[in-house]
C-alpha cells in the first residue's frame, strides 16, 4: 500500500487544483427558476464550481463569507508550500478587491426594481426574499449576509441571516497575511480598509443572537464567539500599531468580554463545551456540535484556553469521536490504525448526515495543533494521522473531495468539488508540516 506520507503529498497537490476549480471558476451559472444568469468576477470564491439545484447536488455556487474566508486562509498556507501554476499572493490580492468591492451593495436598490421579480418561475417565487428584507441590506449590514453572488450582487434567495462568523474569520485571516509583509501597496492599502470594516462590524455585532456556522438555528454561538474574540484581539494589537488606540481599546475590552463569556460553556456534567445558547423557546440538540473544534482551529491565536492546548477542548473532542464512532455504520470494524470520521452533530439529517471531510480533517488539524506545545507529541501526531488514514480511505483515486461520505457507504455526498473540504486538507497538512519539522517536545 501507499505509504501516508506519499499520499499526503499527493493528495496535496490534488486539493490545491481543486480548491483553484472554486477561485479561478469560469462556470457561467444559469438559474433558470430564478431568471438569473451569474458569472463570477475575479476573486469571487465560489463554494462549489460544480452547477446543481438539489437534483442531486445541492446549489452552492456563491460567495460563502466563512468559505471564502477560510479558503483565503489555506491560500496563505499555500504560499509556504507552493504548488507550481497557483500564485496565492495573486489569489489573494483578487480576493481583497473583491470583498471590499461589497461594501457599497445596497438592497434597497433591487427591492426598488419589482421587474426582475416577473421573470422568476412561479413555483419560485416562494423562495425569494421580501422587499423589506431586501432593503435593509445597507451599510454595515452587508456583512452580515452569508452569501453573496459571486458576480458581486446580492443573493436574492430566502437564506438563514444574519450570520456574524464571516467577518470575523475575514479578518483573521487579513491580518495574518499583512503581517508577513507580501502584498503590494494597493493589495495592503485595500486589505487595512478591508479590516477596519470587520473589525467593526464585529466588535458591533459578535455578541448578538444570529444563526450558527451551519445556517440552521438562531441563538449566541461557541464558535461565533472564539473567532470574534480572535479577531478583535489581533486587532487590537494591529490598531496599536497603527496608533489608532481608541479603537485598539475598544477592539481589546469586547474581545476581553467575549472571553469571560466562552467560560460559560463549559458543561462539567457531560464533560464537554457547548456550541451554543439557543434562542428562547427553541429545542436543540446541537449541544455536542464538532463546530466548537472548528472555533478552536479556526481561531489559533496562542490563547492557552479555548484553543488545542485547552484540555477540556480535548475532551469535547473525545466526546465527539464517542458520539460518531458508534452512530456511523463506516466506524464500525474500522482498523485499529483508523480514527472515526466525523460529522457535524448527533442527528444530523442533511443528505447522509455526515460524515464530513472537513470536520475529519478538522480532527486531525486539532491533534497537530495540541501537538505543538505538548510534552510527548508523538501520540497526537499519531492521533491527527489516524484521522488522515480515516480521510485517505474514503477519497477516490482522483483526490476529489465533495462535502460528505456517506456514514453508510462511505460515498461521496452532498456538493461535488466542495472548496472548504480541500482548504481544510491544505490547512491541516500545514499543521502537520509544522510540528513534525518541529521534532520530539
Amino acid at each position: 500500500m501507499e505509504s501516508l506520507e506519499r499520499w499526503i503529498e499527493r493528495q496535496y497537490l490534488a486539493s490545491a487544483s481543486g480548491m483553484l476549480l472554486s477561485i479561478s471558476c469560469n462556470v457561467v451559472r444559469t438559474r433558470e427558476g430564478f431568471g438569473q444568469i451569474v458569472i463570477p468576477r475575479k476573486g469571487s470564491i465560489v463554494a462549489s464550481p460544480v452547477p446543481g439545484a438539489y437534483d442531486p447536488e445541492p446549489d452552492y455556487f456563491f460567495h460563502w463569507y466563512r468559505d471564502a474566508a477560510l479558503v483565503a486562509e489555506a491560500l496563505r498556507r499555500l504560499r509556504e508550500h507552493p504548488v507550481p501554476g497557483i500564485d496565492a499572493g495573486l489569489h489573494f490580492a483578487n480576493f481583497v478587491h473583491f470583498s471590499a468591492s461589497l461594501a457599497p451593495l445596497d438592497g434597497r436598490a433591487l427591492a426598488a426594481q419589482p421587474e426582475w421579480r416577473d421573470r422568476v418561475a412561479e413555483g419560485f417565487r416562494q423562495y425569494l426574499r421580501t422587499d423589506a428584507d431586501l432593503a435593509a441590506v445597507r451599510g454595515e449590514m452587508v456583512a452580515a449576509e452569508t452569501r453573496v453572488n459571486p458576480d458581486g450582487s446580492l443573493d436574492r434567495s430566502k437564506w438563514p441571516r444574519p450570520q456574524h462568523d464571516g467577518s470575523a474569520l475575514r479578518a483573521i485571516t487579513v491580518l495574518r497575511w499583512l503581517e508577513q509583509r507580501c502584498l503590494d501597496a494597493d493589495t495592503t492599502a485595500a486589505a487595512e480598509s478591508l479590516l477596519f470594516w470587520d473589525l467593526d462590524y464585529v466588535r458591533r455585532r459578535a455578541r448578538a443572537a444570529c444563526y450558527d456556522i451551519w445556517e440552521e438555528e438562531r441563538g449566541v454561538h461557541y464558535y461565533i464567539l472564539r473567532v470574534s474574540a480572535a479577531a478583535l484581539r489581533g486587532g487590537a494589537a494591529w490598531l496599536t500599531a497603527r496608533g489608532a488606540a481608541a479603537a485598539a481599546l475598544a477592539c481589546r475590552l469586547e474581545s476581553d468580554a467575549i472571553e469571560r463569556q466562552l467560560d460559560d460553556y463549559w458543561d462539567a456534567e457531560r464533560g464537554h463545551y457547548r456550541s451554543r445558547v439557543p434562542d428562547p423557546g427553541t429545542l436543540t440538540h446541537k449541544q455536542l456540535d464538532f463546530s466548537v473544534i472548528f472555533a478552536a482551529i479556526h481561531a489559533d491565536d496562542g490563547a492557552a484556553s479555548h484553543s488545542p492546548d485547552d484540555p477540556r477542548m480535548v475532551a469535547t473532542l473525545s466526546r465527539l469521536e464517542e458520539l460518531f464512532d458508534a452512530a456511523y455504520a463506516i466506524n464500525r470494524a474500522r482498523p485499529p490504525e483508523r480514527a472515526p470520521a466525523m460529522g457535524r452533530y448527533a442527528g444530523d439529517v442533511y443528505f447522509s448526515g455526515g460524515a464530513y471531510y472537513f470536520s475529519t480533517l478538522g480532527a486531525a488539524e486539532f491533534c497537530f495543533k495540541a501537538a505543538r506545545h505538548a510534552a510527548q507529541p508523538a501520540s497526537l501526531i499519531e492521533r491527527g494521522d489516524a484521522y488522515l488514514r480515516t480521510v485517505r480511505a474514503f477519497t477516490p483515486a482522483t483526490g476529489e473531495l465533495a462535502e460528505q461520505f456517506d456514514q453508510q457507504t462511505g460515498e461521496q455526498r452532498s456538493a461535488r468539488h466542495l472548496a472548504w473540504s480541500y482548504a481544510a486538507f491544505i490547512t491541516c497538512i500545514a499543521a502537520r508540516r509544522g510540528v513534525v519539522a518541529q521534532g520530539p517536545g
